[in-house]
């Protein structure tokens, strides 16, 4: 019960700290952060507490793992000697290799998403989500839409395809968008996750860190958005631009667009293979460099640990479990979630050490689904910069901390909301 009460305080905290960060006190509109919140608590509610809620979010990290299976047999037929025999044409992270299981399935994911988006299924899916995301939350329509696309489609994708409403919209509004680019993550990466963490979680971090996304941004910089301003300029949708003749002798076709979005998706592969490699060296590094000064406890894992403590004691842990989920929090938002998943993630899906606790698999997993890390700063200023004008690309750049602080808080958010109904 004492734990249940701490992770209550730490969901007040956390919006405290978000209040404390706040560049406009006073036109937080607090109705709109409430009506988020209940929201998002009602679903964490019903996903982690409810037979159909849990049903749900099993059916979707099933339907993963069931393409992740069929992502195996073309695995299979190149690179056999890389799936266990045992494994017919399956197997988790605990049978293989980091990249066969959690990173070649992309091959065949992100295309899938991308075909989706083609064809128009995706963007019509978002527009209605969106759409009625901005009516019960009261939030600006396009915000509100964005939030929905980058949970599917990814921050830099989102941005790209939204150049258009971005050279109408102010600054101050294209720094919200910049916060809430923090805690995006692609759909399409999503079955990489399902296969290294409990995909029950995985899928629940989902909306949960839309709507969290919502209410940081509300906090940290309040917006007032009037009714001549909220309209929606754009939203991509590959369907609705086909039916004009001029977009549709325009439109990539099929086979064109799907050979380059099977390349996407192995240049996807390299790159996060290669930041694992050099995130995980550069660490050991930094701990062999700290081993030369005889102190053992001097190590990065414990620094971080130290920095972290307060937040993930707040996400309702004993202190000896707070340090040990603090280490691995601070260890995601300098390297990658890939990086500390790759670690835990044995011990995560045999229930062993720490993650014999429901409480600890269902915060650390949803604390880790989310691109909040100090290489997305880069990824999205540098999106901008090809997007939006220099002022508004300097007024973002002055307000990198901010977006930091609200990648970090949203990851607390959605993490405390899952563990309020995991024990």
């Amino acid at each position: 019960m004492a734990l249940l009460l701490i992770n209550i305080v730490g969901i007040l905290a956390f919006i405290g700290v978000a209040y404390l960060f706040s560049n406009d006190r006073k036109n937080i509109q607090w109705k709109s952060v409430g009506i988020v919140l209940a929201i998002e608590l009602f679903f964490a509610w019903f996903f982690m507490s409810f037979s159909i809620g849990r049903d749900a979010v099993k059916a979707a990290a099933d339907g993963f793992a069931w393409l992740v299976n069929i992502a195996y047999q073309g695995i299979v037929f190149a690179i056999p000697n890389w799936v266990p025999a045992t494994s017919a044409a399956g197997g988790t992270a605990q049978t293989m290799n980091f990249i066969t299981s959690a990173l070649l399935p992309i091959l065949l994911v992100v295309p899938l998403f991308d075909i989706l988006t083609y064809i128009g299924v995706l963007p019509w899916i978002i527009k209605w989500i969106g759409r009625g995301l901005s009516i019960i939350t009261g939030q600006p329509k396009f915000e509100a839409f964005f939030s929905v696309e980058m949970m599917f489609l990814g921050n830099t994708e989102v941005l790209a395809v939204s150049k258009t409403q971005l050279d109408t919209m102010n600054s101050r509004r294209i720094l919200t968008i910049a916060l809430m680019s923090m805690s995006c993550v692609t759909a399409s990466i999503l079955g990489a996750y399902t296969q290294m963490m409990p995909g029950e979680y995985v899928i629940t971090a989902v909306p949960l860190n839309i709507l969290s996304a919502i209410i940081m941004a509300a906090i940290l910089n309040p917006v007032v958005v009037s009714p001549e301003e909220d309209t929606v300029a754009t939203i991509h949708n590959p369907a609705e631009e086909a039916a004009s003749g001029e977009m549709k002798a325009q439109k990539e076709p099929f086979f064109s667009f799907l050979g380059d979005s099977i390349l996407g998706a192995g240049k996807l592969v390299l790159i996060i293979t290669a930041n694992v490699i050099a995130f995980v060296a550069l660490a050991a590094l930094i701990n062999g460099l700290f081993g030369l000064t005889g102190f053992e406890w001097l190590t990065l894992q414990n620094i971080l640990g130290v920095i972290m403590f307060p937040f993930a004691w707040l996400l309702g842990f004993n202190p000896n479990q707070a340090f040990e989920i603090a280490q691995y929090m601070g260890t995601k938002l300098i390297t990658n979630e890939f990086v500390v998943m790759g670690e835990v993630s044995k011990s995560v899906l045999a229930h062993q050490g720490l993650f014999v606790s429901e409480h600890a698999r269902a915060v650390l997993t949803t604390f880790l689904t989310s691109f909040a890390n100090f290489g997305t700063l880069g990824m999205i200023i540098g999106a901008f910069k090809g997007l939006v004008s220099k002022e508004k690309v300097d007024y973002v750049s002055k307000h990198v901390p901010l977006m930091m602080v609200s990648g970090i808080l949203v990851s607390l958010l959605t993490a405390a909301m899952a563990g309020l109904f995991a024990w």
